[in-house]
């Protein structure tokens, strides 16, 4: 606690620096504590592009649509599952493989989607997406 140096019992003109000393030393520790690890280097071996790579055409993708019924249509040719079955087969054999994009309506049920995807992913397929309508506005 600081006094004052005049005898008087009036208020103490000086500043207690003590407070702000101790802070002061609290945050050097932290900072020389913590400004070690924050150097800490983590290696990472990241992949290198190759420039020279020639872009070939990506083929074409195969549209399959699902319908509520489980009509299946194979670029907008009606099929059944077991063509599609097929179908899957020869197309996870070309390279490079084409995207399977499905398309399904708004009611259809997810197991007959689920049902298909298990199928392209078993006949070897590795690029499938879906497609989406827009919503009306």
């Amino acid at each position: 606690m600081a006094f004052s140096s005049n005898s008087g019992g009036g208020p103490m003109a000086e500043i207690n620096v003590t407070p702000l000393v101790d802070v002061m030393l609290v945050l050097l520790i932290i900072f020389m504590i913590t400004a070690p690890l924050m150097t800490h280097k983590i290696r990472i071996d990241l992949p290198q592009a190759n420039p020279n790579t020639v872009e070939t055409n990506p083929p074409e993708p195969i549209d399959l649509a699902v319908k509520e019924t489980g009509d299946l249509y194979w670029n907008d040719e009606l099929i059944t599952e077991a063509m599609l079955s097929a179908q899957l087969r020869v197309a996870a054999q070309k390279n490079p493989q084409p995207e399977l994009q499905i398309r399904a309506e708004k009611t259809t049920q997810y197991q007959l989607i689920a049902t298909v995807m298990a199928n392209a992913k078993s006949a070897g397929m590795v690029k499938i997406g879906f497609i989406t309508a827009q919503a009306d506005r």
